[in-house]
């Protein structure tokens, strides 16, 4: 039988274990954008590949990011551009929507664009790997010279998409 004084010495461990057994949050990358904001980019028509007209110029604007989920732990699958590494891992890295998104096509807005830092360097198979990335989440506004971006996420686990 449990006495009240065990109860209440257990209380508090229990209130602090709760996060961490907490299924994180699964989020889709429609879920990032502001209500009447566009989500999919226009990629109809002729793209700009020259020096004078770096695709980061041609970043459309965003309708704004949203804050529901600073401070959860989330879980979204998406694509790397790799930004800084660590021996042969990435550390850092945009998570895009869409395969080729700030190498190739112009970015998405910052709203789907989200950067990734990890203290676990991850062995990429490459930028055409989807992957799972699972962390703390917030909105952040960040400029690189790929893009400007509207989120930000300390990874926790960095893993190939099981689809």
């Amino acid at each position: 039988m449990v006495n009240r004084r065990t109860l209440l010495a257990a209380l508090p461990a229990a209130l602090i274990a709760r996060p961490l057994l907490a299924a994180p949050v699964e989020l889709s990358w429609e879920d990032l954008v502001p209500p009447g904001g566009a989500v999919a980019p226009d990629l109809s028509g002729v793209i700009e590949h020259d020096e004078a007209s770096s695709l980061a110029a041609q970043q459309p604007l965003s309708s704004g990011v949203r804050d529901d989920w600073n401070g959860e732990t989330v879980r979204i699958a998406g694509f790397m551009i790799p930004l800084d590494y660590s021996g042969t891992g990435v550390t850092a890295f945009m998570l895009v929507p869409y395969v080729g998104a700030c190498i190739h096509v112009p970015p998405p807005p910052a709203n789907q664009l989200i950067l990734v830092t990890t203290e676990r360097p991850y062995e990429s198979d490459g930028l055409f790997e989807p992957i799972v990335v699972t962390g703390m989440f917030g909105s952040a506004s960040v400029s690189t010279q790929l893009a400007d971006v509207g989120y930000a996420l300390s990874a926790d686990k960095v893993e190939p998409y099981q689809g």
